[in-house]
């Protein structure tokens, strides 16, 4: 069920530091490698931690993507929001955010063959990952599971374009 929240406008100084975390693991529906895509805030922007939820929720406004809704399919709707994988990096896009990441070969393959990414934007902060640590699997399924980190997100399927 999507939030009824309304966003406030985009205020940039409370988003902070916008960090994404790529894996690949088995999808549920059929068991093959998947390519995922988690972005999240440190929760060190200006201001409140409200003030950076509600930032998070503006940015994910403007891209058309529903915080606690549906998968959208980033490929069949008019979502501003683009994926770029190139090599050993992906480029995500949401207007007027630019963020790249370190992709595992791993992660390269199922998004090739697949064809597609699933994008979990959290508004929830991970203020205890930084980019450039490594994570655990135990961290990372701590985290991604948890039912309020994925209420608290949208989740689009982005086609894997080649640059």
């Amino acid at each position: 069920m999507a939030s009824s929240r309304t966003a406030a406008p985009l205020n940039r100084r409370h988003l902070g530091t916008v960090a994404v975390l790529a894996w690949a693991g088995e999808h549920a529906d059929d068991g093959h490698d998947a390519a995922f895509l988690l972005a999240y805030t440190l929760g060190d922007g200006t201001g409140t931690s409200e003030e950076g939820e509600a930032a998070v929720r503006a940015l994910l406004a403007g891209a058309k993507l529903p915080v606690g809704g549906a998968i959208v399919n980033g490929a069949l709707s008019s979502v501003p929001v683009t994926l770029v994988v190139d090599g050993s990096n992906a480029v995500l896009t949401l207007p007027p955010l630019n963020v790249t990441c370190s992709v595992p070969p791993q992660w390269t393959a199922a998004a090739e063959k697949r064809g597609q990414v699933h994008l979990m934007f959290t508004t929830r902060p991970w203020p205890y990952h930084r980019p450039g640590q490594p994570v655990t699997r135990e961290q990372l399924q701590a985290f991604v599971g948890d039912e309020d980190t994925i209420r608290a997100a949208a989740h689009c399927r982005l086609p894997a374009a080649p640059p």
